[in-house]
């Protein structure tokens, strides 16, 4: 059996996915970890969350996720808010600027992905799924770090 198909199907996704992180970050001036961050704290209360949902939620460790928070706050695009009470604690604040950015912002591929596959039957979402595990444990690469997308410039 030949299985040059699967690969140069994997290679097209990886190349689609690089090609998008290359485009938001040449024209928004932005990793896609990055713009992740943002939309999380887009969609949070009060636009505000805590750095470990961040991370969590970007499922990264805290120093890679602390580094994306850091370089938002050198554009402008995010604040840290300190507690009162309590200066060890912050909370990330998306900004003003950061909102405008992410309004101006197209739909990137993983949000088309989810569109999409709403739209499918959950057996063919099951099957994507199983094929996916199945590839993932044949790479052994089920321990690597889940960046949410392929990150350009993280």
């Amino acid at each position: 059996m030949d299985t040059t198909e699967i690969l140069i199907k994997i290679r097209k996704i990886v190349r689609s996915i690089n090609l998008e992180s290359k485009k938001i970050e040449k024209e928004y001036g932005v990793s896609i970890p990055q713009v992740l961050c943002l939309h999380y704290l887009r969609d949070s209360v009060n636009f505000q969350a805590g750095q470990g949902e961040i991370r969590k939620f970007l499922n990264l460790n805290a120093s890679t996720t602390s580094g994306i928070i850091n370089r938002l706050e050198t554009k402008g695009l995010v604040a840290r808010l300190p507690k009162s009470g309590d200066r060890r604690v912050v909370t990330i604040a998306l900004t003003s600027k950061g909102d405008t950015l992410m309004t101006n912002m197209p739909s990137l591929l993983h949000e088309k992905l989810e569109e999409k596959l709403g739209k499918q039957e959950d057996q063919a979402i099951l099957e994507v799924q199983n094929s996916l595990e199945l590839l993932v444990n044949i790479l052994g690469i089920d321990e690597l770090e889940a960046f949410p997308v392929i990150p350009e410039g993280e």
